[in-house]
């Protein structure tokens, strides 16, 4: 099959999304289907062009045992480039709209695709697999990442029952109506479409993963990235990905000054995000001296980058569970690192962390009950080790890119 996925970021680029596609565009290219993947020039969040227009990735790992077809290849078609980047709201809507051009034409001149799969960065890009649909006759997958209108409606941006938000909610709905399938990320997600009275017999739980190959444990004495960024046998509670608005900062920060005069705690932050001036600058304010920000590490390093952490803290605002479900749990579980969630009990976060004891929930606002979390683990290096381990057990087998990936193949292939 030509399978096409249709999504902003792409490989080389190393946000959450980005490692979510390549990883599905190399399962399938394993098992013998074409893949061209329609992404922007830039990478995320930042303006200019930087990326080739186009780059064929042949190198796509061994093939399954008992495969009966060559291996397919990945074909990159990169178009347009960010004009402004993060710098505002109006400004990203524009950068959106040149993308959505742009990838139109491109799905139009690139060979017949068999299923198009349109994940949520930019939003609504999913609407052009209908598009593509409707003049090729491919099958259309919406990949739901993050849910629209109902994200910026719960940031604030939009109002509940405004006239855009109700437009917008009525796109959506009709996209995940005429779409031939729509994938969530967690049992939330699934809950808060079916409550909307959309049609259960197209929506498809498959969670999100990390690379069990790619990401590994790596033992503190090994780890050279504790020795190159100074953190010694300090305790080292970590926040690796996007600090976005739907994110709790407020209790993070408070659990920070609670442990601002302690040299064997460390809070290290890693990526980007519109939050991070708001922590950066708060570790400036505060004179924390245990608290430093770096930017993202290249895929290579991510082993060593998460298993420079103790213990990884997850935030999600309560009210955005469904609406978002956090990706970078997956990654600390196969460094074998517990997690420290913040945010309600019933998002897909907490569930997993709750099922397999594999770290500790904390309400948002309880920054007490995250301290004690903390103190806890800081102080009883074995339990942090042993819930670590349960955390990459729980992995295999569930949440891992093999098995996830194998879900998502079974459906195209379906389809």
């Amino acid at each position: 099959m030509h399978i096409v996925l249709l999504n902003q970021a792409f490989y080389p680029d190393v946000v959450a999304t980005a490692q979510m596609a390549t990883d599905l565009a190399k399962h399938l290219a394993r098992r013998g289907h074409t893949v061209t993947a329609i992404s922007s020039r830039s990478i995320y969040g930042k303006a200019g062009a930087v990326l080739p227009p186009t780059e064929t990735i042949t190198d796509v790992g061994p093939v399954p045992a008992g495969a009966t077809t060559p291996p397919g290849q990945i074909n990159i078609r990169r178009v347009g480039f960010s004009i402004f980047g993060k710098r505002g709201t109006l400004a990203r809507i524009a950068d959106f709209a040149f993308f959505y051009l742009l990838a139109a034409l491109r799905i139009l001149t690139i060979p017949r695709p068999d299923v198009v799969v349109g994940f949520s960065t930019p939003p609504y890009i999913a609407l052009l697999g209908l598009f593509s649909r409707f003049f090729r006759g491919n099958k259309a997958v919406y990949w739901a990442m993050d849910l629209y209108p109902d994200v910026p409606v719960a940031s604030g941006m939009l109002e509940p029952n405004g006239l855009v938000t109700r437009l917008l909610e009525r796109i959506h709905r009709r996209l995940i109506r005429s779409a031939d399938a729509t994938v969530v990320l967690g049992r939330c997600m699934e809950g808060r479409l079916l409550a909307k009275g959309l049609p259960k017999d197209r929506i498809h739980f498959i969670p999100v993963w990390s690379d069990e190959s790619g990401v590994q444990p790596v033992a503190r004495a090994d780890n050279p990235l504790r020795a190159q960024w100074g953190l010694g046998e300090a305790f080292t509670v970590m926040y690796s990905g996007n600090f976005g608005l739907g994110h709790d900062a407020e209790t993070i920060k408070a659990a920070m000054l609670a442990f601002k005069d302690r040299a064997d705690v460390r809070f290290v932050f890693i990526g980007g995000g519109k939050r991070r001036a708001e922590i950066e600058a708060f570790i400036a304010a505060q004179g924390l001296k245990n608290a430093t920000y770096r930017d993202y590490v290249a895929r290579a390093q991510l082993s060593q980058s998460l298993s420079a952490g103790d213990a990884h803290l997850i935030s999600l605002k309560e009210g955005m569970e469904g609406l978002i479900v956090p990706s970078k749990l997956f990654g600390i579980m196969a460094a074998g690192r517990p997690a420290l969630f913040i945010g309600h009990p019933d998002s897909e976060i907490a569930r997993i962390i709750q099922e397999n004891d594999c770290g500790e929930v904390v309400r948002e606002g309880d920054a007490q009950g995250l301290i004690a979390a903390i103190e806890r683990l800081a102080s009883d290096s074995g339990a942090a080790m042993a819930r670590g381990a349960k955390a990459r057990a729980a992995l295999l087998g569930r949440y891992d890119a093999a098995t996830a990936c194998a879900q998502w193949a079974k459906l195209l292939e379906t389809l």
